[in-house]
């Protein structure tokens, strides 16, 4: 049994009145590892360090409660390796940035990518990559993780024979309306569509549509809803586009309507898609390039489709993760390799990107998550 102590590095005590709380994963074990909580000024666009919390090891995804009482990280001794990895639960206490470890369950797999929280709080799903799997735990009202309810293992294989040799789970998200996951897997080019019960933590396939695939090779990566619309995006990694399928809420179907690609048509180096977010209003998306170290913005047409707008620097090397503010104003890009997190200003009209001041260094930021006032 692993014994465990917080340790909380602190470099300031409480948010100012400008700033917001948002958290950024460190992915990496012994003394880098950790989850470092910023203040964000909305006015300036600056980050201010405020806490470290140690007591987790290779959080490379993070989740936070809809109602900002909870997140909850991957916790990995050994990230990708043969033994089940952790899904480990905090409190948030307040908003000084610090966290309150309540308690860990198993992920039911390996390299756990990605985690997310029903509406209510009473599921956690998490995506396995190197076993190819989904898992669904339930969350007591105090935030105390439940053993896993529901466990899907990913079967099949795809075109790619370095990449997508078996299954590979890399996203899961819960559906706006709280009825549905959606699952994006890597290694078979599929969408795997999961029927959720939030009370007991259950995933049961859709009997309407239980996947929906995209062109072979793709590699699907991350997806993301609509705001507004009945939309779903994906960016994929391996192909590095983004597929638009049209959602239809009632029975959880896909529908592929545009596919898009994500780089300048003259680049010809190794790149990787890694991230896909979308502003508040639904007019812009941005993706990110790994290799080429870019960020695709596009314009979202009222049928869903994407229209570029530009590709330019994330300012740093090795893009990973996006998060746009809750006003649309802002978007923050974790470079992990680049140790370093960049902060970009929208414009609201052409949804062009100007990068603001330096941002913040820390070692592999993989995750970015709000909190808020």
């Amino acid at each position: 049994m692993r014994i465990i102590s917080t340790l909380l590095v602190m470099t300031s005590t409480f948010l100012s009145a400008a700033d917001s709380l948002v958290f950024v994963s460190a992915f990496a074990s012994g003394e880098k590892a950790g989850i470092h909580a910023f203040g964000f000024d909305g006015k300036t666009g600056s980050l201010r360090p405020l806490h470290r919390t140690t007591d987790v090891q290779n959080p490379f995804f993070l989740a936070v409660s809809k109602d900002k009482r909870f997140l909850f990280a991957v916790d990995a001794e050994k990230f990708g390796d043969k033994v089940d990895e952790n899904v480990a639960s905090f409190a948030i206490p307040d908003r000084s940035g610090q966290l309150k470890l309540i308690n860990r369950q198993s992920s039911r797999g390996a390299a756990t990518c990605y985690l997310d929280v029903d509406a209510t709080g009473r599921t956690v799903v998490n995506a396995n990559y190197s076993s190819g799997s989904v898992a669904a735990l339930g969350v007591d009202a105090d935030g105390k993780l439940k053993p896993a309810a529901s466990f899907h293992q990913h079967v099949g294989s795809s075109v790619d024979v370095k990449r997508q040799t078996g299954p590979f789970a890399h996203s899961i998200v819960v559906s706006p309306d709280n009825r549905f996951t959606l699952a994006a897997d890597l290694g078979i080019d599929r969408i795997l569509i999961y029927q959720m019960d939030a009370q007991n933590a259950s995933l049961t396939p859709n009997p309407a549509q239980a996947f929906a695939s995209l062109p072979p090779g793709s590699g699907p990566r991350h997806l993301t809803f609509h705001p507004k619309r009945d939309f779903v995006y994906v960016i994929n990694e391996l192909k590095n586009t983004v597929t638009v399928f049209v959602w239809e809420p009632k029975d959880g179907r896909l529908t592929e309507a545009q596919n898009i690609s994500s780089l300048p048509a003259e680049f010809s180096g190794a790149s990787y898609t890694a991230d896909v977010k979308i502003t508040p209003d639904g007019q812009f998306l941005f993706g990110t390039n790994r290799g080429h170290d870019s960020i695709a913005s596009y314009r979202i047409g009222d049928d869903g489709k994407l229209t570029l707008i530009n590709i330019q620097p994330s300012g740093g090397k090795g893009p990973q993760n996006l998060l746009v503010t809750p006003d649309g104003a802002w978007l923050l890009c974790a470079n992990m390799p680049g140790n370093s997190v960049k902060v970009f200003k929208i414009d609201g009209a052409s949804g062009s990107l100007t990068p603001i001041g330096d941002g913040a260094e820390m070692p592999m930021p993989s995750c970015i998550q709000w909190v808020g006032e």
